[in-house]
Order: structure tokens, then C-alpha cells, then sequence
């Protein structure tokens, strides 16, 4: 018996594995951070025996009640990954499993490696309509992608709408979301997507964090910052991801931006607006609310009721992208988050909260936006 986890987004630490009754394991902490959360690994040589497995110190982590009715995903292929239940008791998160084959893999959300990060911007240039700029590179050396989305000879002004992922690399479901909304983009049968383009020109960021994608973490990058607290002075030194985005974004002009996260505790997916910012006006509570409601009549997953507390005016971060880039371009900025868990609303006994309904929430989140851009706020 065996557990592994040096491969993309491996984390874990083993602390005892000499019995199936009694597997030990502890979260490695994000590079350079205290962060912790996010936890791959494969066990092997257990097949058809009961193991009970025990992540000690779910306690401290970054997210405590992110544990609390929490179902753990697992996976014999590494494509399909359902849920299994968990147990939380005195800061312990434990679950009793019995292998069918040889070896398992055990995520705390379907995991988003960075080859299938690279697969996907490969597949994405076989379309006409995408277009690849190199941003730069991370501190570990690893290349920042951006794709422009758009219609072939398309020549009159078109609004620019920007949409990013995965700030927080051990948030996956936000790339997942991104491989759905490639897909929508790129499929030329789609008449709602071709409504989109011919309005405006969609510039993606599939993956705002690649080291720590890579790394295993939950929240950081290589240099232990937290990418969605860079945003109004980083430097290529610390945070380059970020740098090379807002200069991408000086260079190009922004009319949107959706900023796509996941929520390790709360179980719903909603959006948070910028209505902190000093000089929030009526019009942009009308955009925001516009959005948000068309998006909640779209898709049976998205809600309004529950979410983030609203911020008050003058009490919004800057250095967080969504209220920097309001403020900056007076343009419609939002945070979308998705829970690690399940919706209450429309649970699934069998996957929870998964790759695909991240992916189907991009589809009407496009719908969504393909409507907003036909109104004048």
C-alpha cells in the first residue's frame, strides 16, 4: 500500500500508511504561505481492502467550514470523478474507502493540470476565431497564455470583454468553467456565441496562476502572493502574472471583466459586484443587477439570494481585479464563484458541485452577456 502525490497538482503529506485501518495524511502548505487546502493524491496496493483515510490537520486549514458536510471527489481514470461522503471531528477530516482496482485518485475538487491547461490552448488554435498572445512568463518559467476570441475579418469596433481563471490555482472548477466557455465560443453552429462575437471581441486568461497550478496550491504562487491581492501595483518580481495582464489590458482597453472563482464553503454559485467603489453610480447598479438576474434566468444553478456580503460604498479593495479594473475603466467588473461543494438549490447525489455543470454555467454566463451588451446602461 501506497500513496503518492509528485505529479501536476499533487499535495499531500504522509504521515502513517502501514495499515488500511489507520492512513495519516497531513496538507503540504501553499510555496512561501501558510494557505492550505487543496490536497491530490493516488493510493495504490488497497484494492478491495477498507481503508480509513485522515487528513489531520483539516483543522487550520484556510477554510475550516470549507470541510464541514464536505464529499470528498475520487477517481479510477482521472476523467470521471464522483463524490464520496467525509467525516469532520475534532479538526480531522476522515472517510472509510474501498478501492475496486489497483489504484485511486483522491482531489478536493476534480483537479485542472497544467497539460490539460496546455491541451486546451493547442485545441483552442485550431479555430479561425482564436488568436494567441504570450504574456510573459511566471517565476518558475512557465508561459502565460492569453486568447482573443473573434470573428474572422471582422473590422468595425468592437467592445472588448475580458474573462480570467483561477487566480487561486486550487479553485479548478474555474478552469473547467473556462474549457466550457472556449467550447461555446469556438463552435460555429452556435448562433447565441456568433451574436456575442459580432459585438464584441473576448480576450481569456484560461489560467491566471500556472506555478500554482502546478504546485499544488490552493491560494498562491511561487512566491507565496495571493495574485487577487496584486492588483494595484505588482510587480515582476513577485507577481508577473499579474503585470503582464494589466498591461495586456492598458494596451487593449476593457468594457467587461469576469473574474471566475470557486468558494470552498458556501453552496451556491453567485456573483460578487463592486459596489464598494467611492463613486459607484446608479447606472452601474443597473448593469450589475441586469447581469446578474439574466444569468439566474438562464441557468437553474446561478442564484441571487445568497452570497458575499455587499461591500459599502468607499469600502472596496483595489487591489483585488474586479473592484481595480472598475475603477480603472468604469466598465461592468464581476466576480463569479462556484462552490466546492454542491448547490442546495440543484444537488447531485453523485458528483456534487462538477467539471461539467462548471462548464454548462459558462455557456448561459455568455448567453448572459450576449443580452447585456445589446442594452445601453
Amino acid at each position: 500500500m501506497f500513496i503518492s502525490q509528485n505529479f501536476d497538482a499533487g499535495n499531500i503529506e504522509v504521515i502513517a500508511c502501514s495499515t488500511p485501518a489507520d492512513i495519516q495524511l497531513r496538507i503540504r502548505k501553499d510555496s512561501n504561505s501558510d494557505f492550505y487546502q487543496w490536497f491530490y493524491f493516488r493510493l495504490t496496493g488497497a484494492k478491495a481492502q477498507r481503508c480509513t483515510l485522515k487528513i489531520l490537520n483539516a483543522a487550520d486549514a484556510a477554510y475550516p467550514s470549507g470541510f464541514e458536510n464536505y464529499r470528498v471527489v475520487y477517481s479510477y481514470d482521472r476523467k470521471q470523478w464522483s463524490r464520496h461522503p467525509t467525516a469532520l471531528n475534532a479538526g480531522v477530516l476522515s472517510f472509510d474507502f474501498t478501492p475496486e482496482l489497483d489504484a485511486v485518485y483522491f482531489a478536493y475538487f476534480a483537479p485542472y493540470s497544467m497539460e490539460q491547461h496546455h491541451d486546451l490552448i493547442a485545441g483552442s488554435l485550431l479555430s479561425s476565431r482564436c488568436s494567441h498572445h504570450l504574456l510573459g512568463a511566471t517565476l518558475d518559467g512557465q508561459d502565460m497564455d492569453l486568447l482573443k476570441i473573434s470573428l474572422p475579418g471582422a473590422s468595425t469596433p468592437r467592445k472588448n470583454c475580458w474573462m480570467i481563471a483561477r487566480q487561486h490555482p486550487g479553485e479548478s472548477m474555474a478552469q473547467w468553467w473556462m474549457e466550457g466557455c472556449l467550447e461555446a465560443l469556438l463552435d460555429e453552429s452556435n448562433a447565441k456565441t456568433r451574436a456575442l462575437l459580432e459585438n464584441c471581441n473576448v480576450y481569456l486568461v484560461p489560467n491566471m496562476n500556472p506555478d500554482g497550478s502546478r504546485r499544488g496550491n490552493l491560494r498562491t504562487n511561487a512566491a507565496g502572493r495571493n495574485l487577487n491581492r496584486e492588483w494595484a501595483d505588482p510587480s515582476m518580481q513577485a507577481s508577473p502574472e499579474v503585470f503582464g495582464v494589466k498591461a495586456a489590458m492598458a494596451k487593449i482597453g476593457v468594457d467587461f471583466l469576469l473574474d471566475v472563482h470557486g468558494d470552498e464553503s458556501l453552496p451556491y454559485c453567485f456573483i460578487a459586484g463592486t459596489e464598494g467603489l467611492l463613486d459607484w453610480t446608479d447606472a452601474q447598479q443597473a448593469a450589475l443587477d441586469f447581469y446578474c438576474r439574466t444569468l439566474a434566468a438562464l441557468s437553474p444553478d446561478f442564484q441571487t439570494e445568497h452570497g458575499y456580503p455587499v461591500k459599502t460604498r468607499g469600502g472596496a479593495n483595489l487591489t483585488m481585479s474586479t473592484a481595480q479594473i472598475a475603477s480603472t475603466y468604469r466598465c461592468l467588473a464581476m466576480t463569479l464563484e462556484m462552490p466546492f461543494k454542491d448547490t442546495t438549490a440543484t444537488a447531485d447525489a453523485i458528483f456534487g458541485w462538477s467539471p461539467e455543470r462548471s462548464k454548462r454555467l459558462a455557456h448561459s454566463c455568455l448567453d448572459a452577456l450576449q443580452l447585456y451588451l445589446q442594452r445601453s446602461f
